[in-house]
Formats: structure tokens, C-alpha cells, sequence
């Protein structure tokens, strides 16, 4: 139904309830004028009158009354769930479908979930954190995070923060087999490979090579498909390891860490949170995007700083 049709039943049903088109005009924030267009426009559209009209009353005809009695139900009935669902969008709660990697973003994603969840008890999160690129509309997503924006048409990316990739050892590693003082030295050491859980493909290793991100592959001595399980491995001095900065920075800044090579490390991608229109986002997908901005944007805690890394890699020599 158009939606001029459905404004001009409204302003028939609203007359007849209260038995002048002034009013009914003024209960729907129509001038008079409107409002009596509207009525016209419906009886022409019907082919019959709605009501006697004189100078001082209206009264319905029989076809009001009949129109009447048939059209009011419906109409209340789309009112209501026209009202139900604008109160659904300006309030936060109702489900939230919220998609991201699994692979690097796990450590990220429970701080921020625990936050939200926090504030807004009445959204009902649906999270699948998968390292397989889904369908934006078969997956009804409300909001993702990707490493690098997304691909979807028509989607909104804002960025958060860098991500960089660090080649790290333990002290114990590094006290038992040396420092490589160079990317071809690694083939003496023992590395870890990630293996891609969505495809099942070993990683290479990502390096910056001057300006270039290039790629550097290792005999693994460890594969992995879990980055936990991986930085696990390298904490444990079993391996050195290409692990992310969300898994590597706290432990650096223990020194639990060291950084190797620091001037390879590649950092030019970055993790992005995307979402769909800007201006007709449900008040919940809002909030959470607000939230995601709020505890990431740029977060120290994630990225650390060229400063931070050169110190660190020279204390380890």
C-alpha cells in the first residue's frame, strides 16, 4: 500500500473518531487543508462519499460506516507494529549479530563484549568469530571486524588500529640457539607456521623489506591453526614465532618477549570495525560501534611504539 493511501485512511478513521476533520487534522500534525485533500483523494480513489458533510458536522454514510469497520483493525494493528518497531530502533536491546577473525581478535574481542554487555543487559549478542570471509546479508551481520577493511559493497570501515606483525623470541630461545641478525639466518632456527583455519593454508611470513611488505617463508619446526597456541609455543622457548602485536605486546613489555629484526616488522595493515548505513543503524548497533571505538581506537595496548620495540630488541644483545 502507499504510503499516502495509508495516511489518507488514517485521516478517515482519525474524522470518524472524533467527528471533525479539524481535529483529526490536528491529531496528526496536518493542516486542515492536508487533511481534507486526503479525504478527497480517498473517496475519489473508492468511487463513493465517506461522509455527509455540512458546515457545522459529519456524519458517515453507509459506505463510511462499512469502510469504517473494515479498515480501523488493520490500521490499528499497523500502527502498532509501526510504533513497536520505531521503539525497538530508539532503544538499546534485541539481538545483535556480530561477526569478526578468530585468529587475532579473540584476545580483543571479551574486554569489549564484557563492556557492552555491561552496559546495555538488554541486547542479546550472537558473535561468530570465524576466520572464514562470510556474506555480509546471508550472515545478517550488524556489525564485523576484519583485518583490512572489508570487501562488501556498500559497507562502512572505520579503523581502530594498526596491527603489526613481530617476529619474537623467549630469552630462553634465544639463550640457547643465538640472535638471527638477519632475515636469511632465521633457516638455522627453528619457526613456527600459522595454518590458516578457514583454508587450511600455511601462512608465510610477512616482513617489511624497505618499503615493500613481501613475503618470507620458513621451514616450519611447529604449525599451528591457533594463534594462542602458537604464542604459547614461543613463551615456552620452543620456537621463534611471527605473531601479531595483539598477542605479542604485553608480553614484550614484560619482557617475557624479545622483538628480533625489528626493522622487518610489517605494519601496514590495520583492524577495522565495518558496519552498514550511518544513518539508519539500529540504536543498538550504535551503541556497540560507539563502544568498539571508545576501547580500540588506537589503543596503546595493542600497538607498540618504534621507540618501545628498539629498546626492547637491543636489552636482549
Amino acid at each position: 500500500m502507499p504510503i499516502n493511501e495509508l495516511r489518507s485512511i488514517a485521516t478517515f478513521v482519525k474524522t470518524a473518531e472524533l467527528g471533525s476533520l479539524r481535529q483529526a487534522a490536528a491529531a496528526q500534525g496536518m493542516t486542515p487543508q492536508a487533511a481534507s485533500q486526503a479525504l478527497a483523494q480517498l473517496e475519489r480513489h473508492l468511487g463513493v462519499r465517506l461522509f455527509h458533510r455540512t458546515t457545522r458536522s459529519m456524519s458517515l454514510t453507509d459506505e463510511g460506516r462499512r469502510f469504517l469497520e473494515a479498515a480501523q483493525p488493520p490500521l490499528i494493528g499497523m500502527q502498532r507494529a509501526l510504533e513497536q518497531t520505531r521503539q525497538a530502533s530508539e532503544g538499546v536491546s534485541g539481538p545483535l549479530r556480530i561477526v569478526g577473525p578468530l585468529s587475532v581478535f579473540a584476545p580483543v574481542f571479551w574486554p569489549l563484549l564484557d563492556v557492552f554487555c555491561r552496559r546495555h543487559p538488554d541486547v542479546q549478542p550472537d558473535v561468530q568469530l570465524d576466520d572464514r570471509i562470510g556474506n555480509w546479508v546471508d550472515d545478517r551481520v550488524d556489525v564485523g571486524f576484519r583485518i583490512g577493511s572489508s570487501p562488501a559493497e556498500g559497507v562502512i570501515a572505520r579503523r581502530l588500529f594498526t596491527l603489526q606483525l613481530i617476529i619474537c623470541a623467549a630469552p630462553a630461545y634465544l639463550a640457547r640457539h643465538g640472535i638471527p641478525d638477519s632475515l636469511d639466518a632465521l633457516t638455522g632456527h627453528r619457526c613456527s607456521a600459522f595454518r590458516n583455519p578457514g583454508t587450511g593454508r600455511i601462512v608465510p611470513w610477512y616482513v617489511r623489506d624497505g618499503a615493500n611488505l613481501v613475503e618470507h617463508h620458513v621451514a616450519p619446526a611447529l604449525t599451528v591453526n591457533d594463534e594462542a597456541l602458537e604464542t604459547e609455543a614461543v613463551l615456552g622457548g620452543h620456537v621463534i614465532g611471527l605473531l601479531s602485536s595483539v598477542a605479542a605486546a604485553a608480553h614484550i613489555r614484560s619482557g617475557r618477549l624479545v622483538p628480533l629484526l625489528v626493522r622487518h616488522i610489517a605494519d601496514r595493515s590495520a583492524v577495522f570495525v565495518y558496519y552498514g548505513s550511518r544513518t539508519a543503524l539500529p540504536s543498538r548497533v550504535r551503541a556497540f560501534i560507539d563502544v568498539a571505538i571508545e576501547l580500540l581506537a588506537d589503543n596503546p595496548a595493542y600497538v607498540l611504539s618504534p621507540e618501545e620495540l628498539a629498546t626492547a630488541e637491543a636489552a636482549s644483545r
